[in-house]
């Protein structure tokens, strides 16, 4: 299955045209939680064609202050009303002293955030009656780490027993702006726990930095790195197609979905895969 994020950018021409043919739709709940009117039917509409999975962007695990447990109460009517498949979020935070930041924050890599953040996501678990899928996130800077990345992410897997969003363009960006191996930081993730994958394009602004925008097209490199990627998990995992913004003619995401249906394919039947 490959996906697209259901954006009313091309909402319409999604549900009318026949362009863009994915497998499932992907919303962030907050935005479509209490809509009404026009876009009310066009997502009900959407939802009577395609499984829905979502990808949060409120719940800010990492952040000091207490769950917002009515928001939460929110997302769980949500997900029980629209039949989601998954509920999955960002390992960051973006929101302090109930300020919402506006921006995905990166969590220090401690051992108290590990305690902390995991407590939280089991919290979150517990109160949905669902696992969540958390998203290893693009970052700028670390925070005072006193730990690995790669170990960091899998301390807090353990202790929370909660999925893995593996966003394989974050690793992507994130190996180039931190000067690690993205395979060899792969190869330290659990697989196992991999229940959803993001797929993105990214801007290079500067020789040694990468931004992470949903903005432009896959590069080769990180499709590699998917292939990759589904070798090493040998079972057919959801996948999204993330474009939020610069939204090029319809044809041509539909080109970038059957490129990651044919990668999955030949990864999986372990062949190799070729451009044509």
């Amino acid at each position: 299955m490959v996906g697209i994020g259901f954006r009313k950018d091309f909402a319409a021409a999604l549900l009318d045209e026949g362009t863009l043919r994915p497998d499932f739709i992907e919303v962030a709940p907050e935005n479509w939680i209490g809509i009404g009117g026009y876009w009310k039917k066009l997502f009900h509409r959407a939802l009577e064609r395609y499984p829905l999975f979502t990808h949060g962007l409120s719940l800010s695990i990492g952040s000091p202050d207490d769950l917002d447990l009515a928001f939460l109460k929110r997302v769980k009517n949500f997900l029980r009303e629209t039949n989601a498949q998954l509920y999955s979020e960002h390992l960051s935070y973006s929101r302090c002293d109930n300020a919402h930041l506006y921006d995905l924050l990166p969590i220090p890599f401690t051992m108290d955030a590990v305690r902390h953040v995991s407590r939280r996501i089991r919290t979150v678990q517990d109160f949905l009656e669902r696992k969540i899928a958390m998203e290893i996130v693009s970052y700028y800077t670390p925070v005072a780490p006193e730990m690995t990345e790669a170990d960091f992410i899998n301390a807090i897997l353990e202790e929370s027993d909660c999925e893995l969003l593996l966003d394989v363009n974050n690793i992507y960006v994130n190996s180039f702006n931190h000067q690690y191996n993205a395979i060899t930081f792969i190869d330290q993730l659990p697989m196992k726990r991999v229940r959803y994958i993001h797929m993105a394009g990214h801007e290079q602004v500067a020789d040694d930095l990468i931004i992470d925008t949903h903005g432009e097209p896959i590069i080769d490199p990180v499709y590699d790195l998917f292939a990759y990627a589904i070798k090493k998990l040998n079972r057919d995992v959801p996948v999204l197609l993330e474009r939020d913004f610069n939204i090029p003619e319809l044809e041509e995401m539909q080109q970038e979905i059957e490129r990651l249906q044919a990668i999955k394919t030949s990864s999986l039947k372990k062949v190799p895969y070729v451009v044509t």
